[in-house]
């Protein structure tokens, strides 16, 4: 055991004192949406530290002769930033609808679901509708979006148009091709034409 490692230990304890620290520094009326937004964001810098915490990983370095590994050293290591992003995104897309209880206490909007963990991200206020066009929230909508009709992820049609359908139209589309490196030094490449299908929603 050696290296560098990162200290996740003291990153949790300083991240939870410094960003939770505007959280806590105002009281709010008990049962408020204040007080309710002051606790969501209490429960989701939580949920965002114990998913940074739970993916760092041990990493390791072999030494020895010819790559053998006679001896190794490993140390803590934070996971890729990318890797949280996708567990917190995850989590995102299963978030838990919260309300402000008389006491003072998030409770769970629909109460046929598990009640959230440290882990969960919750949500006191719903998600505007970004398929249609909405000024005041800033939503462009979904409507004359190109969209991939093979796909079945968010650029996908079923989901991007979100169920009004959407319409097919063929497009003609330039490229490079057939592309050659000549001695010294210039690639010279065709010009190619392919009438492709396109889809927008409706």
């Amino acid at each position: 055991w050696g290296g560098c490692g990162d200290n996740v230990e003291y990153g949790y304890r300083f991240a939870k004192e410094f960003v939770d620290a505007k959280e806590r520094e105002k009281n709010y009326v008990r049962g408020s949406e204040e007080q309710a937004r002051m606790l969501m964001n209490l429960q989701n810098n939580e949920a965002g530290r114990r998913a940074v915490y739970k993916l760092a990983d041990v990493a390791c370095k072999c030494h020895g002769v010819s790559g053998s590994c006679s001896l190794k050293t490993c140390w803590l290591q934070l996971a890729d930033f990318r890797k949280v992003g996708d567990l917190l995104k995850e989590k995102y897309d299963s978030a838990a609808a919260m309300r402000i209880s008389r006491k003072g206490k998030l409770e769970l909007v629909n109460n046929r679901f598990n009640m959230p963990t440290q882990e969960d991200l919750v949500y006191v206020d719903p998600s505007p509708d970004y398929c249609l066009r909405n000024e005041t929230t800033g939503s462009l909508g979904t409507q004359g979006r190109l969209c991939n009709k093979t796909s079945e992820g968010m650029d996908g049609c079923e989901l991007m148009c979100c169920g009004r359908g959407y319409d097919q139209f063929k497009t003609v589309q330039r490229e490079r091709c057939h592309c050659k490196f000549h001695w010294c030094c210039y690639v010279k490449c065709k010009k190619c034409t392919e009438i492709v299908d396109q889809y927008v929603c409706k």
